[in-house]
């Protein structure tokens, strides 16, 4: 019998369309997926951005200029803090601190953001910043009313202690346009108002009170960027918790020696 001949295989020259189109659909994926990113909802994302800034600030005492940095809730009272060799004081303030942070945590992702409030603590003091930004239309001293739940929940904490409590006002220094001849005026009407909704709504005792305004001398940075103006223009509520006894206050009238002749 004889042999059949085999036909000789052809080269295949399309082989290239293969890997073409494979490289032609990875470049479709990638242009969609460069597409869907660029139609995410920016406000959604700054949200979601700052509820993690906040969340992931966990650790540490805070500092001046800085966020809000969570411990979490103390151990047992303020009573009963104060071992290992920090000053009771201090310990009390670091106590003091987490609880506030703890309350607002919430109030303040859902109304503000995490730099609306930061509260540092200075030894026997516990100092909570309020940015102006949130707080305050620009050069106004009414307290914004989708903010108040902050305040509120900062008072629920402070106002127990009955301890003294010192607001004070602070602005950058741009020249003020309004009813308000300066800055001074603005920065004392923003504390006055702080120290005014305490005493109303959290019923504080007004001898623990105090309301002061600095204008723009005491700013926390030097400099005209936007971003440290908002850092200058703010109110900050300083809670005293053990009093040296030369800065208490005098319950009795001063006394006058006469003059010798």
């Amino acid at each position: 019998m004889s042999k059949k001949k085999h036909e000789e295989e052809h080269e295949n020259h399309e082989r290239w369309l293969v890997s073409y189109a494979d490289f032609i659909t990875l470049l479709f994926a990638f242009f969609v997926v460069m597409y869907s990113v660029s139609r995410v909802d920016n406000k959604k994302v700054q949200k979601a951005a700052a509820s993690i800034k906040w969340a992931m600030h966990m650790s540490g005492t805070g500092g001046v200029g800085q966020m809000p940095i969570f411990d979490g809730p103390p151990d047992g009272t303020i009573a009963d803090l104060g071992g290992g060799g920090i000053p009771p004081a201090q310990a009390a303030a670091e106590g003091i601190r987490r609880q506030i942070e703890n309350r607002i945590r919430p109030f303040v992702i859902q109304k503000a953001g995490p730099a609306a409030v930061t509260i540092t603590v200075e030894v026997d003091r516990v100092m909570v910043r309020l940015a102006a930004a949130d707080f305050f239309d620009p050069g106004q001293s009414a307290l914004r009313p989708q903010i108040l739940p902050v305040l509120d929940a900062i008072a629920q904490e402070v106002v127990p202690l009955k301890r003294p409590l010192r607001v004070e006002g602070h602005t950058d220094d741009t020249p003020t346009v309004g009813r308000f001849r300066d800055n001074w005026e603005l920065s004392a009407s923003r504390a006055a108002t702080v120290v005014s909704y305490l005493e109303r709504a959290h019923g504080t005792s007004p001898g623990l009170l105090s309301a002061t305004g600095y204008a723009d001398t005491r700013p926390i940075v030097v400099g005209t960027s936007p971003e440290a103006r908002d850092l200058n223009r703010r109110v900050e509520m300083v809670l005293e918790l053990d009093l040296k006894p030369e800065s208490k206050v005098r319950k009795e009238a001063p006394r006058y020696d006469p003059v010798p002749r």
